[in-house]
């Protein structure tokens, strides 16, 4: 298939791990995902939303003169669409020229695949993982951002809009600065509270009691997200298949598991950012990856909160504020001076007084985009 002298592949891995580096400048914000990483996302044998779930799954990327200037994911996930009562599919990892030739030609094959698969629209962005990456940036374009979080160039959205997707959703990430009282702001007579009760303990996330921590925290997530718009509970599988590499980059004084009375009741996920790893890395092990990965360790100063969650049986008590002390507590303690929070919904008033209490920077403006087919 071809349009304005492009071309269209189906499949192409290579080429759709390189689109990034080819269009957008050396020095711009963008990230990649690690190849073998991203080859895992885009394979339906392995990644568990499409596995295990029945979902279908394909990617796309469209080349000029010789080289990948566009790609585009396009996947079903029949779980979200029966919790929801969707007929939904979903595209993810939306990098263009500027050309909406090239944007047309992509979204066209997405759609027709979409309806392929009896769906009646197509919404993204969404990253295919468990733990999904979500969101098309619509500010903010010139902030470097952290693990887990999305860029995209300012020309994206106006492509989007032009092929007929609306925005809705909006989201935001942010920053804050760690400092000797950062974590003091958020306290209050219930945190503080559960700071002194002997019934709460506190989990650090270690190496060697990864497995039943993160599990944990797979359960805390699953009851505290369960109300949610659009989420739906990971299984072990989904969960482990990103989560799982954690526990190679983990520090555990930055991340723990909350216990009440024994049973776990709240979790923080929070890491260093790998995104000067994998900057410097280009998305490739090779012979310097070593070297890369041992002096960001050394070096690090910037860590990003993954996500938190309390169980719903215990919110209103504080916990939450509680947790993020500990953690904030942990990050100056650690030498870390700036911390980043992945996307929190405009609707999602207790996240957002939280980030007030911080005085975090709002970091990016996000939207996902929709069209009804």
């Amino acid at each position: 298939m071809t349009a304005t002298g492009v071309e269209l592949r189906e499949g192409d891995l290579e080429g759709f791990f390189r689109v990034p580096f080819e269009i957008y400048p050396t020095d711009s914000p963008y990230v990649t995902p690690m190849h073998a990483d991203l080859e895992r996302y885009l394979d339906p044998a392995r990644n568990p939303l499409m596995r295990d779930d029945g979902g279908r799954l394909t990617f796309f990327t469209a080349w000029r003169d010789g080289r990948p200037v566009g790609r585009l994911t396009a996947h079903t996930h029949p779980s979200s669409n029966a919790r929801h009562g969707l007929k939904r599919c979903q595209f993810g990892y939306f990098d263009c020229e500027d050309d909406i030739g090239t944007a047309r030609l992509l979204f066209d094959a997405a759609e027709t695949f979409a309806r392929d698969q009896g769906c009646d629209e197509l919404v993204g962005a969404f990253n295919l993982t468990a733990m999904q990456q979500a969101g098309v940036l619509t500010e903010g374009f010139g902030n470097h951002t952290y693990t887990d979080m999305v860029w995209g160039a300012p020309h994206l959205p106006r492509l989007l809009e032009a092929c007929g997707y609306a925005p809705m959703f909006p989201m935001s990430t942010f920053e804050f600065d760690v400092g000797p009282d950062t974590a003091d702001a958020l306290l209050g007579d219930r945190q503080r509270a559960v700071l002194s009760d002997p019934d709460w303990t506190w989990m650090p996330i270690t190496r060697g009691e990864f497995k039943a921590r993160f599990e944990e925290a797979r359960q805390c997530l699953n009851d505290g997200f369960s109300d949610n718009p659009m989420f739906v509970p990971l299984t072990p599988a989904e969960f482990d298949f990103q989560a799982g590499e954690m526990m190679w980059i983990v520090d555990p004084r930055i991340a723990c598991v909350a216990h009440y009375r024994g049973e776990p009741a709240g979790v923080v996920i929070c890491i260093p950012d790998l995104n000067p790893f994998q900057k410097a890395t280009r998305g490739r092990v090779g012979p310097m990856t070593l070297f890369h990965f041992v002096r960001e360790r050394l070096r690090r100063r910037r860590a990003v909160i993954i996500f938190y969650s309390v169980k719903r049986a215990l919110h209103g008590q504080g916990l939450n504020g509680a947790m993020l002390h500990r953690v904030i507590k942990a990050l100056f303690a650690g030498g870390y001076r700036q911390c980043g929070v992945t996307w929190i919904a405009d609707e999602n008033t207790a996240s957002l007084r939280q980030m007030e209490k911080l005085d975090a920077r709002r970091l990016q403006r996000l939207n996902l985009f929709r069209k009804g087919l």
